[in-house]
């Protein structure tokens, strides 16, 4: 049996929960006809670089398959018929990594920074020095024209 990773993106309506009984179907489909399914991964809602059948969100599922190719054509069958699919992708691979993803290990960084995505912005800035305002000692002080000293 051949390799696969397949990646799917439901439509940004559909609830957390329904893509999970989605997902477990695909599951169910893959072990039915002779396959495994080693490794789920839920990547969350996640914006779309551009917009797909008026979505601009969707939610992106992986997942790890070891499945004759007669499997894998009824996925892919039953994904394009599925009204909540907006896209997938399918695509043999020579191992499967059991370690997340590069998608859930970013995501992991992100969430250990302080702040957020963002960073702390403005705490180690410096205190804002002290000047003098216009006029005041140690400025510049206009002179007035005409005036001699």
């Amino acid at each position: 049996m051949a390799l696969y990773e397949n990646v799917f993106i439901a439509r940004q309506d559909v609830p957390a929960t329904q893509v999970e009984t989605l997902t477990q179907q695909y599951v169910d489909l893959v072990t039915g006809l002779g396959g495994t399914v080693s490794k789920k991964e839920y990547w969350g809602l996640r914006s779309l670089t551009f917009r797909i059948k008026k979505n601009r969100k969707g939610h992106y599922t992986l997942l790890n398959i070891d499945a004759p190719s007669a499997a894998v054509k009824e996925l892919e069958r039953t994904m394009s018929i599925n009204e909540d699919i907006i896209r997938y992708l399918t695509v043999r691979v020579d191992a499967l990594e059991e370690a997340p993803s590069a998608v859930m290990l970013r995501s992991s960084e992100k969430s250990d920074r302080p702040g957020g995505d963002r960073g702390d912005r403005w705490g180690d800035r410096p205190p804002r020095r002290e000047r003098p305002r216009f006029g005041e000692e140690g400025g510049i002080v206009p002179a007035v024209v005409g005036e001699e000293e």
